[in-house]
């Protein structure tokens, strides 16, 4: 059952392949915006999965954040997602993003509860 307060922690150790420069956002060698948000988005989607009706599953939506501070290759970055209101098929999260006990990333995150043969079957 959904109920407001479900959290998941995501884990990320960042490597190359995360890097601004692998995903074409920048030209350092530090953790890409980008993959922030799919970090983001992962904590969010992982916080209510065992508690989705069978056969459905959430899409993103709409995601807004702030990347505070860089993080070099090889560091481990921990995104938490809190779900903070639920509103009919539609889920609320507050997510942030740190480095240890240094915040490096925050937002709120908006996804849809879908049926999965229903949404791709639209394609």
């Amino acid at each position: 059952m959904l109920k407001e307060g479900l959290k998941h922690v995501s884990r990320l150790t960042v490597s190359n392949a995360q890097s601004a420069i692998a995903q074409g956002s920048g030209d350092l060698p530090v953790l890409a915006t980008p993959a922030m948000l799919a970090l983001m988005e992962n904590a969010a989607m992982l916080a209510v999965a065992d508690s989705l009706p069978e056969g459905t599953t959430t899409v993103g939506g709409q995601i807004a954040s702030s990347h505070l501070s860089p993080t070099a290759i090889g560091a481990i970055v921990e995104a938490e997602a809190v779900l903070e209101k639920v509103d009919g098929k539609k889920l609320h999260f507050r997510i942030t993003v740190r480095q240890g006990d240094k915040l490096i990333g925050e937002g709120t995150h908006l996804r849809f509860i879908v049926d999965r043969e229903r949404f791709l079957s639209r394609l």
